[in-house]
């Protein structure tokens, strides 16, 4: 065929919603994540948009390096669906948004995603612990002690009494998603007290997902974790209300 000849006919193209007709949701998540992107996943329901963008981070969980992401954020948000507007925008970070602070993380998400409604996955834990109607909480986390240690001065801040927090006084993120599940039900359960009125588990890197219901059981009640109210907060910013089963009271009931 002579390329000079290609013409294509007339048509009236017909469009629906596509795909992603509920939502559409950007996530920054850290360049040594492992854990993140399968657990959103699992726990998004059909008709919503899952959109990634990586920051660079270190193998190392420390704070100066938890603070250094700030100066990625911005240009991150920006390259998730650039000239289309999000419905929410989140920072995929525990650590790093509580190090960081919430606040500046949103502007600088904002900065990056027009239009879109922003969020951090610290500020979805706050929120999902008030949707839950609990303040005293225990936390575990795999962190070392530097970071536990900015974790309860930050939650303290916004409300919240911390009981307990014990570490793992893991430093690699690259170890802390070979933690396995049953180890962290177990340590979570080892750290709960009559006085709580929830667990948190703290850290994205954590497969805590696959055991919310089943240690929810034991203790008699809501156990919150990083991935959970992550996502559970960027839908409902977004204005998605399906319940999801099997991943907790927060998602069965809120």
């Amino acid at each position: 065929m002579d390329a000079n000849a290609v013409k294509s006919a007339k048509r009236e193209v017909i469009f629906d919603e596509g795909r992603h007709y509920k939502a559409k949701i950007g996530y920054v998540v850290l360049a040594m994540e492992q854990t993140i992107e399968d657990d959103v996943y699992t726990l998004t329901p059909d008709g919503v948009g899952i959109h990634f963008s990586r920051i660079y981070s270190t193998n190392e969980v420390a704070p100066e390096n938890l603070l250094a992401q700030a100066g990625e954020l911005t240009k991150a948000a920006s390259l998730i669906l650039p000239g289309l507007t999000l419905d929410a925008v989140t920072y995929a970070c525990t650590s790093g948004s509580f190090v960081i602070g919430e606040d500046r993380c949103k502007n600088l998400l904002t900065d990056g995603a027009k239009g879109a409604k922003a969020t951090t996955l610290t500020t979805g834990v706050i929120r999902a612990l008030e949707a839950l109607n609990t303040k005293k909480i225990v936390v575990a986390t795999p962190y070392i002690d530097s970071v536990n240690a900015i974790e309860v001065e930050y939650f303290q801040k916004r409300g919240l009494e911390i009981l307990d927090i014990q570490g793992l006084n893991i430093l690699m993120d690259e170890d802390m998603v070979r933690v396995p599940p049953s180890y962290i039900r177990d340590f979570a359960k080892s750290i709960d007290r009559p006085d709580a009125e929830a667990i948190f588990i703290s850290c994205g890197a954590l497969r805590s997902i696959d055991i919310i219901d089943e240690l929810e059981q034991m203790v008699g009640k809501p156990v919150v974790t990083s991935n959970q109210a992550l996502v559970w907060d960027a839908l409902r910013l977004a204005g998605v209300d399906d319940k999801v089963e099997g991943y907790g009271r927060l998602f069965r009931e809120f």
